[in-house]
């Protein structure tokens, strides 16, 4: 359910964001703002600043921008719900919900089983150590090579054979059994009794983006079955949501260059063993658009892991599906196939970390894997091929990444170019072109860009400002932006980190985050001045605009006759 618009205000309104950084970073005073090197990409020189009036971030070098809720978002790498979770909890506020009468109830089952789910993190973790078949568990991760420093850091334990070990734990608190039972940490036979599902296993926790426990995987020991078992459904889990180990990655390191993706928990914690410390698991499941949109904004390549038969080649195949209406711009996939028989964790241990890490320097393109998936199955063939492979580029929305693949179909098949490929075989643009209002925000200088700028970044300008009723008639890119702006501001006193964030979701909020920082070489005391200005000249353009239509009409009514000489009256005390 959504946030309301009013909490989010409050929330900017309520914090400093100078404080909220200088916590994270130190800052240091610089004229009226403060400055530091940028978190988000190394510098010597501080070309990070952060605006106290404006409630803004700015870095000069690698142009990361925002307000509070972006900071936390950048810095803590969560998203925006969690950075709305994590800026109230700092504030000591609860976060509402919009309609649903239940969500308060919900919200405090969710805290409770966060709270058992850490509370069966650390009993496994103590039994680990303390239960009397701890030298069978201690025997299998020396086995496996696991070093103490790699079972704390992914908090790895055990589950004691048994039926209750967990369940003991809680016999007397009805209320904690219901709640485990939620958790999918016992289960209930058809006569009501109740067990520990976890049993006689290494237990993996699985962690969300804040760090917090919210299922596991486990490994038997022995030969049972099934080999691993995974924590069901939830409603603090949804194991298409989430990644094993990115919690842990991002701990390590705060801008990965690469993230590996593989399927089973041993294999992140063997690679991480190793070495290889920025590999992540998909919990068994094929990658899902949430999963590889997680990943691509961890880090800006993505390296698929499989087993080098058909059944790999098949979970490679939809991956690459998946993963192509996602890219943008600087993001690149590559697959990398393990000889039949090896894992990753199987093939570390066999190479080691320099080896292994070759292998993924040669990892397969994107476009190679998806030519040469196409050339294998089609053959000479080439009518089905070009079909095929138009229906996958076609949902690309990253055009440089479109328009090399379209170049590379159009030699393979003996075009001449790609445009040639595009009028042949009629290929259609992907959709979610930039609205004419977001690309009327480009131009430079223009009056119209000047108003939205010095609006975004002083919005006290537009506070009780008369209304501009002839600009919602004004036939103009980008004009209905404008309106909207000043309806915004003209109704209640807000800073420009508010005013942005009623954009986050709109074609619009990139370009506006931009005007925000723009040099508009006006100074502070003719802020109001120029404003006005644009808004005269807004407001002359209509009259113009009003004037040509009523002069091309052959016949006027009586009200369209009066409405002409004030509009050439006006048009004559403007010259």
């Amino acid at each position: 359910m959504a946030i309301p618009r009013d909490f989010i205000n409050e929330l900017i309104a309520r914090t400093d964001i100078v404080d909220l950084i200088d916590h994270k970073v130190p800052l240091k005073k610089a004229g009226k703002n403060y400055s530091a090197c940028c978190p988000f990409h190394s510098e010597k020189s501080p070309s990070f600043t952060v605006s106290r009036d404006k409630q803004f971030y700015h870095c000069f070098g690698c142009g990361a921008h925002g307000n509070a809720i972006d900071f936390i978002m950048e810095y803590d790498r969560l998203e925006f719900l969690d950075a709305i979770e994590e800026l109230a909890s700092q504030l000591g506020l609860e976060v509402p919900r919009e309609n649903n009468p239940n969500r308060r109830r919900d919200e405090g089952l969710s805290r409770d089983l966060y709270q058992l789910m850490e509370e069966a993190n650390r009993y496994y973790q103590s039994q680990l150590r303390q239960h009397q078949d701890k030298q069978k568990v201690l025997d299998y991760l020396a086995f496996r090579g696991l070093s103490d420093q790699v079972v704390e850091r992914f908090g790895i334990g055990f589950a004691p054979d048994g039926w209750d070990g967990l369940l003991s734990r809680y016999r007397s608190q009805q209320e904690s059994q219901d709640k485990l039972l939620t958790a999918g940490m016992i289960i209930s036979n058809d006569n009501g009794k109740r067990y520990d599902r976890f049993r006689d296993r290494l237990m993996f926790p699985i962690r969300d983006r804040r760090g917090r426990v919210i299922a596991f995987g486990g490994r038997v020991l022995g030969d049972g079955t099934p080999k691993y078992l995974n924590s069901p459904e939830t409603p603090i889990f949804h194991k298409g949501n989430e990644l094993y180990g990115l919690y842990e990655l991002k701990q390590a390191h705060r801008e990965p260059r690469q993230v590996l993706i593989v399927e089973g928990y041993m294999d992140v914690v063997a690679l991480a063993q190793f070495g290889v410390d920025y590999a992540v698991a998909s919990l068994g499941t094929s990658t899902t658009a949430e999963q590889f949109q997680l990943l691509l904004r961890s880090a800006k390549e993505v390296v698929c892991c499989y087993d080098g038969d058909n059944a790999g080649k098949e979970a490679a195949w939809r991956a690459l599906e998946t993963a192509l209406p996602l890219l943008k711009p600087g993001d690149t996939v590559r697959f990398m196939f393990l000889p039949q028989g090896e894992d990753p964790d199987s093939m570390v241990r066999k190479t080691g970390k320099e080896a292994f890490e070759a292998l993924i320097d040669e990892a397969q393109t994107l476009t190679g894997f998806l030519f040469d998936t196409l050339t294998t199955k089609y053959g000479t063939d080439k009518g089905n091929l070009a079909k095929q492979a138009i229906a996958l580029i076609e949902k690309i929305q990253d055009t440089v990444l479109q328009n090399l693949l379209l170049e590379d179909l159009s030699h393979r098949l003996g075009m001449n170019s790609a445009d040639d490929l595009k009028k042949k075989l009629g290929f259609k643009s992907p959709q979610g072109v930039a609205s004419a209002r977001h690309k009327a925000l480009k131009g430079r200088g223009t009056p119209l860009r000047l108003a939205v700028a010095l609006l975004v970044q002083h919005p006290q300008l537009g506070l009780n400002l008369i209304p501009q009723p002839a600009l919602k008639h004004l036939q103009m890119a980008g004009i209905d932006l404008l309106v909207e702006l000043l309806d915004l501001t003209r109704a209640q006193k807000m800073n420009s980190a508010q005013l942005l964030e009623q954009f986050r979701d709109t074609d619009e909020f990139s370009a506006l985050r931009k005007l925000a920082q723009w040099e508009h070489q006006v100074a502070d005391e003719n802020l109001e001045q120029e404003f006005k200005k644009s808004l005269v000249w807004l407001n002359n353009q209509y009259i113009e605009q009003r004037y040509q239509e009523l002069s091309l009409k052959q016949t006027h009514t009586k009200e369209e006759k009066i409405q002409l000489k004030k509009l050439i009256a006006a048009m004559k005390s403007c010259q």
